[in-house]
């Protein structure tokens, strides 16, 4: 996450960092002690994948990922023209993660309006380019703006509105969660699935596109059923 503070510990404890063979880099949120939500983009066919998780002393370790589901309607050509696409996958986690994880809730389905505030928690660059700030859970808080709806979000930061350099998603913030606030606390409304520079321009800092999870809630609860694990109540 560009020009953002480190998380807080409450919404850190959700995320995790996704490699790819391949060189790829994510982020994914924990909906249970074996199972990750991040973007089907992030797990493409043709790779392997590992969870990093890092100790007390920022020391990695590689957790093996037993199987992967994406959801059947993903399109690749749709999301390199932030068009909407079912950007949503599921990573079954040979082992449990270590204790320090905490499973996230999914929020409600629910639409948003523009100035909606989410919260979006990362494991990206916060610097675009930079090569070495990844693997720290930074979060953001932005707002939504276009025209919001169940299968795409726009958010931006709303003190620089996309116009110039601002909070939002980057290299390695892919599949990160997107939290809304809810009765219960923090939910997960939705999934990083892009980010443009400001004014539309390549690069961190303007918008940063999100997958919601309204149309594709019950695909994830019928998926984590069908590889074995209940998520955490709403």
């Amino acid at each position: 996450m560009v020009a953002t503070p480190t998380a807080p510990p409450q919404l850190a404890r959700h995320v995790v960092m996704i490699v790819g063979s391949r060189g790829t880099s994510c982020t994914g949120t924990v909906v249970a002690r074996d199972l990750v939500l991040t973007a089907a983009h992030c797990v493409q066919p043709g790779a392997d994948y590992k969870l990093v998780s890092f100790d007390a002393a920022r020391q990695p370790t590689l957790l093996d990922v037993a199987s992967i589901a994406r959801h059947p309607g993903f399109a690749m050509a749709e999301l390199n023209g932030h068009r909407a696409t079912a950007d949503i996958a599921l990573l079954k986690i040979a082992a449990p993660l270590p204790a320090a994880f905490v499973s996230a809730r999914l929020a409600p389905a629910t639409s948003a309006a523009v100035g909606d505030t989410f919260t979006v928690v990362g494991m990206g660059l916060a610097v675009r380019g930079d090569g070495r700030s990844g693997g720290t859970a930074r979060a953001a808080v932005l707002v939504a703006t276009g025209r919001p709806g169940s299968l795409q979000l726009r958010l931006h930061d709303p003190t620089t509105r996309g116009e110039t350099a601002g909070a939002g998603a980057c290299t390695g913030d892919s599949g990160a969660p997107v939290f809304t606030e809810t009765s219960s606390g923090p939910a997960i409304a939705g999934v990083v699935s892009w980010s443009t520079g400001p004014k539309l321009a390549a690069g961190c800092g303007g918008l940063t596109g999100v997958t919601p999870l309204t149309s594709y809630r019950a695909w994830v609860v019928d998926t984590a059923q069908r590889l074995g694990t209940r998520l955490a109540a709403p």
